[in-house]
């Protein structure tokens, strides 16, 4: 997994938001530091809300060109906190700027951090969802994927933990055993045209649907994905909100 982390920090194109332009997305070759390389872009979150969400983060830190968002679990609990990768090093500094203001009834507090700190959260998170879903266990978790497995398959599938920075083609890679194409995957938006972090893929078939729920779980660059099975209905709703 480690190639398609690098990828998705490399390319501006996939980027989460456009504002406040190209220019201002992470570029290591832009810099003409004469003895070391740029800072790496990224800032941990403190305190957050155990029900705060990727659109939550979002709107924290609005007007920044937001990469990547990590959150933070121990023992399969979230710990409130959350990394955020940048567009750019200088927007650390506006992020810095947000220290102490309030998501909710909750004031946050924003540190500088670095690489090395971002990348071990990543492998922590990753050996943890390996092992199931960070957010559940016992008989909760097996109570819940008997729901799954008994829900009715429409041939849609509903994806949720997708990265701000995920884009068609990271889909159909995820599902690269099944026949996708761009038209059959539809990354959901919200009022302001950003991506919520969720995703609705038409199968062939309610087979393959069925089928593809194998990958529930699985990891797309550092985050783990959750399947739901959906509907047509669903995903008509989900999309047109987003107009």
């Amino acid at each position: 997994m480690g190639p398609k982390r690098q990828r998705i920090i490399d390319q501006p194109s996939s980027f989460y938001g456009a504002s406040p332009g190209s220019s201002y997305m992470y570029n290591a070759s832009s810099y003409a530091y004469a003895s070391q390389p740029p800072p790496f872009p990224v800032v941990r979150l403190r305190g957050l809300p155990f029900d705060c969400t990727e659109a939550d983060v979002a709107e924290f830190l609005h007007g920044l060109d937001i990469v990547d968002v990590l959150f933070v679990h121990k023992n399969g609990r979230f710990t409130g906190e959350v990394f955020c990768v940048l567009g750019y090093p200088l927007q650390v500094d506006f992020a810095i700027q947000r220290n102490r203001q309030n998501m909710g009834r909750r004031y946050i507090e924003v540190f500088r951090s670095k690489r090395q700190e971002y990348y071990k959260a990543i492998a922590n998170e990753v050996s943890d969802a390996r092992g199931g879903s960070p957010h559940r266990g016992g008989a909760k978790a097996r109570s819940y994927d008997a729901g799954k497995d008994s829900a009715e398959h429409t041939g849609v599938l509903r994806l949720r933990g997708l990265p701000f920075s995920a884009g068609k083609d990271d889909v159909i890679e995820f599902f690269k055993d099944f026949m996708l194409t761009e038209d059959s995957v539809h990354i959901t938006m919200n009022l302001d045209g950003r991506p919520t972090g969720e995703a609705f893929v038409e199968f062939p078939s309610a087979e393959d649907s069925k089928a593809a729920m194998a990958k529930d779980r699985m990891t797309l660059g550092s985050r783990y994905i959750e399947l739901f099975p959906s509907s047509h209905e669903e995903l008509d709703e989900a999309v047109s909100k987003g107009r």
